[in-house]
């Protein structure tokens, strides 16, 4: 149900999102910290008015994230939508693996999960440290200062990605262009139906050509289960969908602001840059993640029954909000969360989700993460910020948190 607040001035009840302190990029709002220590679940009012329950501490959201009893079913009333593009876009648009439930979640995800198989993605090491390589020898052969975003942490994820599903990468100013429209808090519903439009024309294309002409990729597989009768057309276009616009757009904006971060941390950054032993890259990986959570508007989801939070009652219909990065900021979990610490264990980070939505290309992204933050380093020992801190555009507006463009130069 819609809280009888809603639409009601009460300033007992805050907005969310909040803004980010002036100065601090890296941490998460200090109204958000604030709640946490004092009030871990509370209510919180949206773009639109309505009341949800916001769930800020990291025991409880990891319980709730493996709670069957929580629906991320978009099309249910009253859902704690982003934005009014999401609202609109849900009651118009088929369903997606990413708005399912079990056990049609589960049916679908099964399907792909060995796509991403921690063995399968390792295996790619060599072509993404080749491409990582590529990129930046031509960056270094260019003019200076460069746009970090441009010349690297945009177009390795999407040659990453079109490698893994077999999609055309000189195709890929068209998909990242129509990705990012669903990405701001501020689009329309007419734009984000219009460029989810043709992305989805776009990939049920590209599953036709694999019925005829199949290959060694992930569209091929998928549409060897349309031909199976496994998957409808639908569903293994709406996964190519997913997938090629979570498969570069949140590795984009971790990759982006990890190096700006790193570039703030410089001893940090030279533990990056001087070694070459695997799991301290792959701690490196985790503890940013941690640090970051650039999944900033929190995880959405809606009661189907009544439930208990701590000492709270939530409602079935009503809204939850989880906001990963006051979890990963909890100094129960993580001692001195605001320092950032690769020899840290941030294993248990939430900035993937946890339990049976969590994300399903974590193993791609943590690879990615390695590759680049080492060779980058390693490659361009005198790599510097080409402005000021504060002239850096970030993505507040985002529903992935990162920066717009990033001038650097060496």
């Amino acid at each position: 149900m819609t809280d009888v607040l809603a639409g009601v001035p009460d300033e007992t009840v805050p907005e969310f999102p909040m803004p980010r302190a002036a100065g601090c990029p890296f941490a998460p709002p200090p109204e958000l910290l604030k709640l946490h220590a004092e009030k871990p679940v509370s209510k919180v009012r949206l773009w639109d008015g309505t009341t949800h329950w916001l769930v800020t501490r990291y025991a409880d959201q990891k319980a709730l994230y493996g709670d069957q009893r929580l629906s991320v079913d978009t099309t249910r009333p009253g859902f704690p939508y982003l934005n009014e593009a999401f609202r609109e876009t849900a009651a118009k648009t088929p369903p997606s693996f990413l708005n399912m439930d079990d056990p049609d979640h589960a049916r679908i995800r099964r399907m792909v999960t060995g796509s991403f198989a921690v063995k399968r993605i390792e295996a790619m090491r060599p072509a993404i440290q080749r491409m990582t390589d590529e990129l930046i020898d031509t960056m270094l052969a260019g003019p200076k200062p460069v746009d970090l975003v441009e010349a690297l942490t945009l177009p390795l994820p999407s040659l990453v990605i079109c490698e893994l599903l077999g999609v055309p990468y000189e195709d890929h100013d068209f998909f990242q262009a129509n990705s990012k429209v669903g990405l701001r808090r501020d689009v329309t519903a007419e734009a984000v139906r219009a460029a989810f439009g043709e992305i989805y024309q776009y990939l049920g294309g590209q599953i036709d050509a694999k019925l005829d002409n199949p290959a060694d990729d992930m569209l091929s597989e998928l549409a060897a289960r349309v031909r199976a009768g496994d998957l409808t057309r639908h569903d293994a276009t709406m996964l190519g969908v997913l997938l090629l616009g979570a498969g570069h757009e949140t590795s984009a904006n971790m990759l982006a602001l990890g190096i700006l971060a790193f570039l703030e941390h410089p001893d940090q950054l030279a533990i990056v840059r001087d070694t070459d032993d695997p799991k301290v890259l792959a701690g490196a990986a985790d503890e940013m993640l941690r640090y970051l959570t650039v999944v900033h508007n929190g995880q959405r989801r809606l009661a189907l029954e009544d439930l208990k939070v701590g000492d709270q009652l939530i409602r079935a219909g009503e809204g939850v909000i989880i906001p990963g990065a006051t979890g990963n900021w909890e100094a129960g979990v993580f001692p001195d969360p605001e320092r950032l610490d690769v020899r840290r264990d941030a294993r248990r980070h939430l900035a993937f989700g946890f339990g049976i939505h969590q994300c399903l290309g974590q193993p791609l992204a943590r690879l990615e993460l390695q590759v680049v933050y080492n060779t980058v380093f390693r490659r361009i020992p005198t790599l510097r910020v080409a402005t000021d801190l504060n002239k850096i555009p970030f993505k507040d507006d985002g529903i992935v948190y990162g920066v717009y463009e990033l001038p650097v130069t060496w």
